[in-house]
């Protein structure tokens, strides 16, 4: 009588992982193929630190769009903008294939605006808030993000008087406070953004309004511009 033995039980795990795993590899291969990715440059320090938005949605800012927050869009045609208080919008439109990887090269120019008092007359506003990567907005106008305004030697001035500060970055929940600062004064404003599984409904994050600048980045130690 002959007798059959029996095939090694890890042989079938190995047979259930590689139907399980290998169509995941595949998928992942087809996605990378469909979508198309914008990558961006930006030369000088403010293009750097320019917020972006695509399609009216903002996504970061210009030097960490790499890496895991690189941008993958779907194929067709997708309006950039870029940002940053007291310059111009630059503005690109790319028509993207699946599977194709276009870079932008940020280039923004001095927007023309009207003066600002002398610095001894404008208040110092410093703000610490985790993600260092959220979108800071000053009179529903966006002035760049958290990490551009806190840390060692950089803040914020602003015209004293009455101002709505608001903290954004899709994921989380919109931070805002109101603040009043006098001429000269140092105002901390401190937070970590709670994180939230409804999808982003925060206007600011989709636009911006034309409302003249009340505030301007400035790195202690160095000159005013």
């Amino acid at each position: 009588m002959k007798r059959e033995h029996g095939k090694p039980q890890w042989l079938g795990w190995v047979l259930v992982l590689a139907l399980v795993l290998f169509p995941a590899v595949r998928l992942h291969a087809q996605e990378n193929q469909v979508l198309g990715e914008v990558q961006f440059e930006g030369t000088t320090n403010v293009d750097k630190t320019s917020g972006v938005w695509v399609d009216k949605q903002y996504v970061g800012y210009v030097k960490e769009l790499k890496g895991s927050k690189k941008v993958l869009l779907l194929p067709g045609e997708h309006v950039i903008s870029v940002r940053q208080n007291g310059y111009q919008d630059f503005v690109q439109t790319v028509v993207l294939q699946p599977g194709q990887t276009q870079i932008i090269r940020v280039t923004m120019d001095k927007a023309a605006t009207g003066p600002m008092p002398p610095d001894a007359e404008l208040a110092t506003i410093r703000i610490n808030v985790n993600p260092s990567r959220a979108a800071v907005f000053v009179d529903d106008r966006f002035v760049g993000h958290v990490a551009e305004f806190g840390g060692l030697g950089r803040a914020m001035l602003v015209v004293p008087g009455t101002h709505r500060i608001r903290i954004a970055l899709p994921g989380y929940e919109t931070f805002e406070t109101d603040i009043n600062p006098l001429p000269k004064q140092k105002v901390d404003v401190k937070t970590d953004l709670v994180k939230s599984d409804v999808p982003v409904a925060e206007p600011l994050l989709k636009g911006e309004t034309s409302a003249p600048p009340t505030a301007k980045a400035r790195d202690a130690g160095s000159p005013p511009h």
